[in-house]
């Protein structure tokens, strides 16, 4: 819930009708959760677009479309 409410765009399954558009420049990240003092504590690390296999090609990430 913390890390939907702090993602300020539409992205898949956790679409918000305040920011509908997907924004990758700002948000092509993992987000990470932290129970720490009683509050929940965010962070981030960034997302690996390479393939665990040479013989699977990446593709570029797109918007959803409905």
């Amino acid at each position: 819930m913390h890390s939907a409410e702090a993602r300020k765009e539409s992205r898949g399954a956790c679409a918000r009708e305040d920011f509908t558009k997907r924004d990758d420049e700002k948000w092509m990240k993992h987000t990470l959760g932290y129970w720490e003092n009683e509050k929940v504590r965010l962070d981030y690390r960034p997302v690996h677009m390479n393939t665990l296999d040479d013989d699977v090609q990446t593709f570029p990430p797109k918007a959803c479309v409905y």
